[in-house]
């Protein structure tokens, strides 16, 4: 869609809060321009990006940053080896995610957590960024495309929020939709 095309889509709702998502929203083409349009149409932007292009001078209402952790890595049978590698070298960029929390009105890091493994991952990345971050920041969501492996995932998850103060995030399309693509 074009620019003119996303806004009068939405102008033909009354909500407020817009959420700029994608696969890395932060690569489309004029992006930057699209979102400080519906700031000044008064709409409060969230952005949801794994932090790894910088907001460069950007400012969101929310900057939802997804970091990649290790259980992201795509398997080389799938996607190839030379994206396997790509994608191991740029998933994770403390110093951009720096950036979009300094740069940003509000923030939260959500991880996609499976293992304790990917706990601890998720706790060295926020580590790794070099700022305070209060706990209640921190969204922790099932892994998995089905209720039934994302429950599995549920007493690890809520042992770590009770212990840290981390949030809760079920994966609500999940349970609504199914593992579907545009939900």
């Amino acid at each position: 869609m074009s620019q003119d095309q996303i806004l009068t889509a939405v102008a033909k709702h009354p909500a407020r809060h817009i959420v700029i998502t994608g696969g890395e929203p932060m690569v489309a083409k004029d992006i930057r321009v699209l979102i400080q349009t519906l700031q000044t149409l008064g709409k409060h932007v969230t952005v949801e990006t794994a932090g790894t292009v910088p907001p460069a001078g950007l400012r969101v209402d929310l900057a939802s940053l997804s970091p990649k952790l290790a259980n992201s890595t795509p398997s080389q049978e799938k996607a190839g080896a030379a994206w396997v590698q790509r994608h191991e070298q740029t998933r994770l960029q403390p110093a951009v995610l720096r950036q979009w929390l300094e740069a940003s009105a509000d923030y939260q890091l959500k991880f996609v957590i499976s293992t304790d493994t990917d706990l601890l991952e998720a706790q060295d990345v926020i580590a790794s960024i070099g700022v305070p971050i209060l706990p209640e920041k921190i969204l922790l969501m099932p892994e998995g495309i089905s209720m039934e492996a994302m429950r599995t995932r549920y007493p690890l998850l809520i042992q770590a929020c009770l212990t840290h103060g981390y949030r809760l995030s079920p994966r609500l399309h999940i349970e609504l939709f199914g593992n579907k693509r545009g939900t």
